[in-house]
This record gives C-alpha cells, structure tokens and sequence, in this order.
C-alpha cells in the first residue's frame, strides 16, 4: 500500500478501467498488434507527470488497465486521452484501423467501465490504530 502525495493532499486513488473497440471487434488477437497497444498505453506520452499506469492487460476485444490518478484530475479526461492518443497512434501504425467499422473512423468505443481498487479492511483499521505512531515519526525540530 503506497500513498502519494502532493501540494495539499496525500491519496491512494487506483482505477481499474476496461473500454472496448467499436462492436467490440477482435482488433487485438495479432500478436503484434496486441504488443505494441500495451506499449503505447503502458508508456503514454505527454500524461501529466503525477498520472501512473500500474498495469496494462489487452485481449482480443478489451483492454484493463490500472492507473492512479491524483485527486484533482478528472478520470474521464484521462480515459479520453488515452483512448484518443492510443487510437490516433494504432491508425498510423496500422493502416487497416482508419476505417476499420463500416466507414467510421474511430476504432473505440464510446463508453467504458471504472471501478476503484478498493484497501483491506484490515489494513485501513492498523493504519487507524496505528496513526499516533505514524505521525510521531515525523521530523521534530527543537528550539
């Protein structure tokens, strides 16, 4: 269990989100294809710094992926810019994704599924009990 912090907050927000290519088509059942989409959603570019992709899974017709995200960024922004830039740079690569639908050039669909990744129980209440400790250990200074 690891906490990030920031400015004004430390969070432990973890996503767990799937989307699904229009009509959910088989679009990664090529080895190759399926490889190189868990490359470009692993390591996307020009995500805010803070954003972290913990794990990318893509199977024929779905992708998983598990990502933190701060508190004060919206998880449908980031979803939206990862399907748009994940799709943008499979059509150059794969020139057989631009109008892969009848005619339609977008390769996901519209909606997609986020749940969190919830703590134990168990761990949440050692934290709590254990918070007196926790916050002693904090730098002291002396005058």
């Amino acid at each position: 269990m690891r906490f990030h912090k920031s400015a004004h907050a430390t969070y432990k927000t973890e996503y767990h989100v799937v989307w699904t290519p229009r009509y959910r088509h088989k679009l990664f059942s090529d080895p190759g294809v399926k490889a190189y989409a868990e490359t470009i959603l692993k390591h996307p570019k020009d995500l805010a710094g803070d954003i972290e992709v913990v794990e990318v899974n893509v199977q024929p017709d779905h992708v998983h992926i598990v990502l933190i995200i701060p508190p004060r960024i919206a998880v449908a922004s980031v979803i939206q810019y990862l399907k748009t830039q994940s799709a943008k740079l499979l059509k150059q690569k794969f020139p057989f994704m631009q109008r892969l639908v009848w005619g339609r050039p977008g390769i996901w669909s519209v909606g997609y599924c986020v749940s969190t990744v919830g703590m134990n129980e168990k761990i949440i209440l050692n934290y709590v009990r254990t918070q007196d400790e926790d916050d002693r250990g904090q730098l002291q200074f002396e005058f």
